[in-house]
């Protein structure tokens, strides 16, 4: 089996793609939402121009403002942007000086422990209303195994990693299984606001609003919707001050309006070109491209490649309906990868047969050209016309029907 780290990520991700349940928006978009269904958030605006941030900001009002990079990774506040060296992604500032803070974010690149070197680009900011907090708690929904259904999780803490918080004291989480069938009720949502320290008349507030959270996940068809903080102000109000929310992709036919919203700009370019032809693709470390047919043939070719002493270089599975298009897509995809130094097809011929691939892989050269090494395993339906087809193309390509030899070989013409 490959590295534990290497196989936490490729597990992780993978999962996340096959399922297509990987949407995220950003915080001022959720939060847009959240308000929609009737849960209670700070003032916002947003602003793509430091013209426009400060016009938002003296709309918002007070002496002070918050700023709030949007881009989809977390530990903004500790970020640093690339081009200018500006130390973080979220601040509080005078609402005078909302322009110069802007320009300093927007068209740059903010770096954080969760984006890499490579950082994710500020087109828009957020900017909040300055206010005072209380008290922080912590609350999210997510869908669990164990119950078969939704669960809400809740601490007395919130405002830091939930993991530190349940890894230093398990019992300061709260679980509450809800009834996907008798929804959330009342009660229960009075009863959760109470085991998360709210009392008297904020206590009926966050339960108020952990119904209505409650309604944007099951009605949003969201995978996850995490709060954190939710906190109580000092001016009596209970809100929700930060969101990450996840929508499950296999809903976008009736989440339409949602959907739309998917910013590009966050997304791997390799990925968002192979959704649109309906691949199952995912950027990794290594330097060997993987193209094949089936999740489960996917992550036993990673594993030998691993094996071998080789590294995945992507995870790509051309599906079963594959066709020349398909192929041909997913062949200029893998060949743009800088990081990849070989090509492993792996294909077992069941309802994709094998000459299908073979005549896609023919084409995708001929009109992509080969720069890289391509080892082509086939086996299964009409493999010995996918040989052949391969064979007569004059291509320079290592047919190999052994898959191991063919690992083999991947990892050596990348070495």
């Amino acid at each position: 089996m490959f590295s534990a780290p290497l196989a936490r990520r490729a597990t992780r991700r993978v999962t996340g793609v096959l399922g297509r349940r990987h949407l995220s928006l950003h915080e001022y978009q959720s939060l847009n939402i959240f308000q929609q269904f009737g849960v209670a958030i700070p003032k916002i605006a947003v602003a793509k121009t430091p013209q426009e941030a400060a016009q938002k900001a003296a709309e918002i009002g007070g002496d002070e403002i918050v700023i709030k990079t949007q881009v989809l990774a977390g530990g903004r506040g500790l970020g640093h942007f690339k081009e200018n060296g500006f130390q973080g992604g979220v601040h509080i500032i005078p609402t005078g000086e909302a322009a110069d803070f802007a320009d300093k974010m927007l068209g740059k690149t903010l770096v954080t422990k969760q984006t890499g070197a490579t950082g994710k680009p500020c087109g828009v900011v957020m900017l909040a209303e300055r206010f005072q907090i209380k008290t922080e708690k912590y609350f999210a929904i997510l869908m669990d195994r164990g119950s078969g259904g939704p669960i809400m999780i809740g601490s007395k803490t919130g405002g830091t990693s939930i993991e530190d918080i349940a890894a230093k004291d398990p019992s300061a989480i709260v679980k509450v299984p809800v009834d996907i069938i008798d929804g959330l009720s009342t009660a229960q949502a009075s009863e959760m606001a109470q085991k998360m320290g709210f009392e008297g008349a904020q206590a009926a507030s966050a339960a108020k609003s952990i119904e209505s959270l409650y309604k944007v996940f099951m009605e949003c068809d969201c995978t996850m919707v995490e709060i954190n903080p939710f906190a109580e102000l000092t001016d009596g109000r209970v809100i929700v001050c930060d969101a990450k929310v996840g929508f499950d992709d296999n809903a976008e036919f009736r989440q339409k309006q949602i959907h739309e919203q998917r910013d590009e700009s966050q997304e791997d370019p390799q990925e968002v070109e192979a959704k649109k032809f309906d691949l199952n693709y995912i950027k990794l470390d290594g330097s060997v491209a993987c193209m094949v047919n089936g999740a489960g043939l996917a992550m036993s070719t990673m594993d030998l490649l691993k094996l071998k002493g080789g590294s995945p270089a992507n995870f790509l599975d051309v599906g079963g309906a594959a066709n020349k298009e398909t192929i041909t897509a997913a062949f200029k995809i893998i060949q743009g990868d800088p990081d990849v130094k070989s090509i492993l097809i792996n294909i077992f011929g069941g309802i994709m047969r094998c000459d299908v691939i073979a005549d896609g892989v023919v084409a995708a050269v001929k009109e992509v050209g080969l720069k890289k090494p391509l080892i082509v395993r086939l086996v299964g339906t009409n493999v010995e016309l996918g040989q052949k087809i391969i064979k007569e193309s004059g291509l320079d390509v290592f047919a190999i029907g052994d898959f191991n030899q063919a690992a083999v070989k991947a990892v050596e013409m990348a070495k």
